[in-house]
């Protein structure tokens, strides 16, 4: 009973789960269109086979839409407030889902077109929850236990990729691939995330930074008593003016970081060249955790959530296997993502990325011989369920890999390291490269699979080893140190005249602060389960 007591009195953990649920959306659509790509009456309705190329343009048109969405409610979050942008992007998206819901439902002419404006338009609701959310939940959240929060949230994203392969599954089990509830009653089931988040957001605070950012220190205080009490909120009331004064004037529009001509673009051109920096800061935070998103649709495990059954029938597995065996791994993703929480503001950002490549580059390199092998069993004379069952093994290992190492991680870094008023566009960049390179990669990966089968992990492999490296190379850690702390990388880095993490301050932002450690050398000693214990309590 104390725990619902707690709960109901403390916004803090109110903000965690209203965050959660809304990241819930973007899981929730990968695993409802893991099982409608596969629906034969979706296909007829569409007018498509399921090999066909359109099956993949489909499903990754949502990520263009996501790219757009996070400029679009990026902005207008920054403007009106960090509610009213979530509220906007919920509409949108439930809009979209009732787009999808409809298309060819009692007509055959344009279903397809019916389909792709749905995806869009659902694509712009949660490119721009994707985009707000984390801005809104970090700015809510203490200096220690950002990354925590965040991976909380991220935990219920896959949640949400549970919740809907498992109605996905049930429907077809119970209704058969030709039916077309057995696609239709999923798609709607997402309403639920928008209509409860309806329900409450109201009685949320509003980000004090974007408060006292427009000039609202009354209410800021306000929301700041909510969240840690009366007599901490004063002194981060004023923390959060000293804040505002010193960034002013310190704007960064999307022009100034995307164009040439400007000084930061000049800069950054100058920096890859190994020359002294000027201000470096806008254009190399876009490289770094943009490249941090593209990195992450590299690693290949969107293809992954996405094509799911696919890849155990390419081990071996039948249809219903597959499908049921696909459940399975979503249930131990979802049981795995605990460790992403307990580790990430134990161990850092960095360590967790390289490692999580490190595993799957394994995993990949490991698929690439049981696919191989499962492919040409019957040449080889080997009982196929011999190399399906410990493929299987593999592909488990590599989702709660990529879920501990980088599921979270590289939403929560762009809202660590940009100043209040550029924060925003931070994160609507690195949605919209995110957006990009899942377009590109949902969009492949079906014409891969039909074209180079096995070979793919292959790709994979090679990929994130490539996404170790980058990230070891040029990624500073971000975990237990302020937002101004964190901007401070930067000004370092053009005094250094370098961005490899190693060169700048004799490589303090390789290594994680660790509250009770002490600094310097101290700073990465408290022993591991003294750091995890910390995360529980």
């Amino acid at each position: 009973m104390s725990f619902f007591t707690s709960f109901i009195t403390d916004k803090k953990k109110q903000v965690v789960l209203f965050s959660s649920t809304a990241i819930a959306l973007y899981g929730y659509d990968q695993g409802m269109m893991s099982l409608i790509n596969t629906n034969k009456d979706y296909l007829s309705t569409m007018g498509i086979s399921e090999d066909d190329p359109l099956v993949g343009v489909i499903v990754s048109v949502y990520y263009l839409g996501c790219a757009v969405g996070a400029v679009l409610f990026s902005s207008f979050a920054d403007r009106y407030g960090r509610k009213k942008g979530i509220l906007a992007c919920l509409a949108t998206a439930a809009l979209g889902n009732v787009i999808m819901f409809i298309s060819g439902l009692g007509y055959d002419q344009a279903a397809i077109v019916v389909m792709f404006i749905g995806r869009i338009v659902m694509g712009l609701g949660v490119g721009g929850v994707d985009s707000v959310v984390p801005v809104y939940s970090s700015e809510l959240s203490s200096d220690d236990s950002r990354g925590k929060a965040l991976a909380q949230e991220f935990q219920m994203n896959i949640f949400g990729l549970n919740m809907a392969f498992a109605i996905n599954l049930g429907v077809t089990v119970s209704l058969g691939k030709w039916n077309q509830w057995a696609w239709r009653i999923p798609i709607i089931c997402m309403q639920v995330f928008p209509f409860a988040m309806f329900a409450v957001i109201e009685k949320l605070p509003e980000s004090p930074r974007w408060l006292v950012y427009n000039d609202k220190p009354e209410e800021a205080l306000k929301s700041l008593e909510a969240l840690f009490g009366e007599e901490e909120s004063k002194e981060r009331v004023e923390q959060l003016k000293e804040a505002h004064k010193s960034e002013s004037g310190q704007s960064v529009s999307y022009w100034d970081m995307l164009t040439p001509g400007h000084t930061q673009w000049h800069a950054t051109v100058v920096t890859i060249m190994g020359k002294p920096l000027e201000d470096v800061r806008p254009f190399l935070t876009l490289i770094d955790y943009g490249a941090g998103q593209i990195n992450q649709a590299l690693t290949g495990y969107g293809a992954v959530s996405v094509y799911g059954p696919q890849i155990a029938e390419l081990l071996g597995f039948g249809v219903r296997e597959s499908e049921y065996l696909t459940m399975g791994n979503y249930i131990s993703y979802f049981i795995l993502m605990t460790f992403a929480w307990l580790l990430i503001d134990a161990l850092g950002r960095r360590k967790l990325l390289v490692g999580g490549s490190l595993w799957l580059g394994v995993c990949f390199g490991l698929m690439t011989v049981f696919g191989g092998l499962a492919m040409n069993a019957t040449e080889l004379q080997i009982p196929i369920k011999a190399v399906a069952i410990p493929g299987m093994v593999v592909l488990y290992i590599a989702t709660g890999a990529f879920g501990v190492g980088w599921l979270a991680t590289v939403w929560l870094i762009p809202t660590e390291i940009f100043p209040t008023t550029a924060r925003a566009q931070g994160t609507a960049i690195s949605v919209i490269i995110w957006g990009l390179a899942n377009f590109a990669v949902t969009l492949l990966t079906p014409i891969m699979f039909n074209n180079l089968e096995y070979w793919i992990f292959l790709i994979f492999c090679a990929t994130n080893a490539f996404a170790g490296i980058w990230t070891y190379v040029y990624l500073p850690e971000s975990g237990n140190r302020s937002f101004e702390e964190n901007q401070q990388f930067f000004k370092d880095a053009k005094e250094a005249g370098t961005w490899r993490v190693s060169k700048v301050k004799g490589g303090e932002y390789k290594r994680l602060p660790y509250p009770t450690s002490g600094e310097g050398d101290n700073a990465e000693r408290e022993p591991l389960l003294n750091r995890v214990r910390d995360q529980l309590g």
